[in-house]
């Protein structure tokens, strides 16, 4: 590793060496939800502070252990995009400063067809963490009006993602058309409380249902990926009974997640990956049916 000793972090004083150790000793953890998916990588090679950027295209000198997959694009030419599916690849994004991984919906093999949808509940700065919480529960529940089972994820910032897993059966456009659906119905029945549009302007004392997250191309923080903030926080995924007694969205950063990991007994996505569900016809019906009742 080259300068293994710069430093990322300043206030914790965590190096690029710190980084890579942190991705490989997690990597059991990160690469479920990583491997094989589109990235956009946020490099940061003189630490968080100075100069990041996105990444989400090969380019010459790139290490080969980052590899990379041809995804037509809406031009319709074909660009590399990168992708990690083991933990020499995790290793050398942190030789290449990178500090927050995304993924994108769907994996390699079936590019068009997404296996997860994202509702990222993104406050203003007036709001309290205590609200966020009970827009994620608001969320689950209409989610679960509509027969879809959803996880919740600390990002590491201010907010919280709402993560359901899909089938891979329908398309990009099925699946965003829910989400925004979702958002805007939410919207619409408590305007004091939620914002569907991304505007910064109009979010005052409002949290923004970040649907957005949902359409080809788009990414999400990948659970476990440490975040280029203050702090070394980490995007950690937490049960919905323990969302209840956490403060914050940042509660767990690199220095300390891997002790929760150690005295974990299960994991608290526990029936992700078992879930097996899709959106069907009558689920926006029966969203807009949960919420007027309630």
């Amino acid at each position: 590793m080259s300068s293994p000793d710069k430093i990322l972090f300043p206030e914790q004083g965590v190096s690029k060496r710190d980084l890579a150790g942190y991705l490989v000793e997690m990597a059991n953890h990160i690469l479920p939800d990583l491997s094989r998916r589109p990235l956009s990588l946020v490099r940061c090679p003189d630490g968080y502070e100075d100069g990041c950027f996105f990444q989400k295209h090969g380019a010459s000198g790139f290490p080969e252990e980052i590899k990379r997959v041809s995804i037509r694009e809406k031009s319709g030419k074909k660009a590399d995009y990168l992708y990690i599916d083991d933990v020499t690849g995790l290793a050398a994004a942190a030789q290449r400063g990178v500090i927050e991984l995304h993924i994108w919906g769907a994996h390699i093999d079936d590019i068009e067809k997404p296996d997860r949808m994202v509702f990222d509940l993104d406050p203003a700065e007036d709001v309290s963490f205590a609200q966020v919480k009970q827009a994620a529960q608001d969320v689950r529940n209409t989610l679960s009006a509509a027969g879809l089972e959803s996880f919740p994820l600390l990002t590491g910032g201010k907010g919280i993602h709402v993560v359901v897993p899909l089938e891979r059966q329908q398309s990009w456009d099925t699946v965003k058309q829910f989400a925004s659906g979702l958002a805007r119905m939410l919207s619409s029945l408590e305007p004091d409380r939620f914002i569907a549009k991304s505007a910064k302007a109009d979010r005052r004392g409002r949290i923004f249902i970040d649907w957005l997250r949902n359409e080809r191309g788009a990414t999400a923080v990948a659970p476990y990926s440490p975040r280029a903030r203050k702090g070394a926080p980490v995007a950690v995924p937490v049960n919905w009974g323990e969302l209840s007694r956490i403060d914050s969205a940042n509660k767990y950063k690199m220095d300390n997640v891997r002790a929760r990991m150690k005295r974990l007994k299960n994991n608290p996505w526990n029936g992700y990956n078992e879930a097996r569900q899709s959106i069907n016809a009558d689920a926006l019906e029966s969203i807009e049916w949960s919420a007027k009742r309630n």
